[in-house]
C-alpha cells in the first residue's frame, strides 16, 4: 500500500492530500529515510511523522486490503515511545 493512502486509512493524517503535502516536504520518514507519497509500505516499517511541531513514530503491524473502519484503524500500527 502507498504511504499516503496508509496514513489516511490508519487515520494518522486526516486527508490524503495533506499526507501527500507532508511527504513532499520531507517530513515523513520511513525507516529513517525521507519518503515520497508513492513509497510502498510493508509490515514492520517504522514511520516517523513531523507534523504541526510534534513528532510521532509508529510501526506498521498490518497492511489493509482496502478501507477500514474507525475502530480497526488503530490496529494497523503501534506507537513507538520516543
Amino acid at each position: 500500500m502507498r504511504l499516503d493512502k496508509f496514513l489516511k486509512v490508519s487515520r494518522l493524517i486526516k486527508r490524503r492530500t495533506v499526507a501527500n503535502d507532508v511527504s513532499d516536504q520531507g517530513r515523513v520518514l520511513v525507516n529513517n529515510i525521507p519518503a515520497k507519497p508513492s513509497k510502498q509500505l510493508k509490515e514492520g516499517d517504522i514511520i516517523t511523522i513531523v507534523h504541526f511541531n510534534k513528532s510521532i513514530s509508529v510501526k506498521v503491524t498490518k497492511i489493509p486490503s482496502g478501507n477500514v473502519s474507525v475502530q480497526e484503524a488503530s490496529s494497523l500500527y503501534e506507537e513507538i515511545a520516543q
